[in-house]
């Protein structure tokens, strides 16, 4: 999936679409990326002299892979971020990095899923979190 089949799912736009491409999706799961560049916004302050992608971006970015995976199929619906449990941040992510989604459906009732989701760079994890999404018509 490209960033033009992406953008018709989503209805997140710069600066705040953090997914650039899917690789892989399946029943219950996909794979999906983003490519870090030092000319992303926020490295104008987060930080200038040593640039970190936050956090907090990464599991945004978590929730819209989730969100792809949940609106592959939905016509005219948003994704809804409910609930996060168990992050932990294990690496840093720089400029230059790709990091890579994946996100698989652990448990789902009706229009409510969790997931467990990992982000990585270079095979490593880099972060991780249990997900709570909803799908609003």
């Amino acid at each position: 999936m490209n960033i033009d089949e992406i953008m018709k799912i989503l209805p997140h736009r710069y600066p705040f679409l953090l997914v650039d491409g899917v690789e892989e999706v399946g029943e219950d799961y996909i794979v999906a990326y983003k490519n870090i560049s030092i000319s992303d916004p926020i490295f104008q302050g987060h930080f200038p002299n040593y640039p970190i992608y936050p956090g907090v971006l990464i599991i945004e970015g978590l929730a819209q892979t989730a969100g792809l995976l949940l609106l592959k199929d939905a016509k005219d619906s948003i994704p809804l971020f409910l609930g996060i449990d168990n992050a932990r941040f294990k690496k840093e992510v720089r400029p230059g990095d790709r990091l890579v989604y994946e996100v698989k459906i652990t448990q789902s009732r009706g229009t409510v899923v969790k997931v467990d989701s990992i982000a990585k760079v270079e095979g490593k994890v880099a972060a991780k979190a249990e997900l709570l999404l909803g799908v609003k018509k």
